[in-house]
């Protein structure tokens, strides 16, 4: 059976990305053989908007039968369902582990979303990210601080703090300011129609 796995990299012993519109490859397994049959990098990983949507339709035309990873939301599930690809969510580990307990169907099937719209939004490669699995870590700034556009910082996310130069800190603060930005425009566009 051909299936999908979502990676933070392009093998089988890589990590599994709980995120799947966003993460960072897909390996298309055979599940008999445990050949990865294709690793390909996520081209909508950074995409703006409809991610999951992309990734879905993706998913399809490689024609996989079934997604394994650790979190999908509702954009990602309805394409998914409307092109007849089952989803499984995975707990933390390897690629190699998630298709394994596919395999003895140990595996959670799902219909319906485990995360909100936009999770996984601006998230960096080492994010610990999955609500159903509680992998939050680091600096995650919790599920209350959505500030317009579904753009919630949190919801399990974290960013590892290390001494010296960080991506991740650096990608922090850069989202920081584009929030604050769009709430100053939020506000803005309030103003206006509070006054009309």
């Amino acid at each position: 059976m051909k299936v999908i796995v979502t990676s933070t990299g392009p093998g089988l012993d890589d990590e599994l990305d709980p995120r799947f519109g966003r993460c960072q490859y897909f390996l298309l397994v055979d599940t008999d053989s445990m050949q990865v049959l294709e690793s390909l990098g996520n081209e909508s990983m950074m995409a703006g908007g409809g991610a999951g949507i992309q990734a879905g339709q993706f998913v399809a035309n490689k024609g996989a039968e079934a997604v394994i990873t650790g979190n999908v939301g509702p954009n990602a599930i309805q394409t998914l369902q409307a092109a007849g690809v089952g989803v499984y969510l995975a707990p933390p580990g390897t690629v190699r582990q998630a298709i394994e307990a596919f395999k003895q169907e140990t595996l959670q099937g799902v219909s319906a979303p485990s995360v909100d719209a936009h999770y996984g939004v601006g998230a960096g490669g080492d994010t610990g990210a999955a609500p159903a699995y509680g992998m939050g870590r680091g600096m995650g700034m919790g599920r209350g601080m959505g500030m317009g556009r579904g753009m919630g910082m949190g919801r399990g996310m974290g960013y590892q703090v290390q001494p010296g130069p960080n991506p991740e800190t650096d990608q922090l603060r850069s989202e920081i300011n584009d929030l604050k930005k769009d709430l100053n425009e939020m506000k803005e566009m309030l103003k206006k129609l509070t006054q009309s």
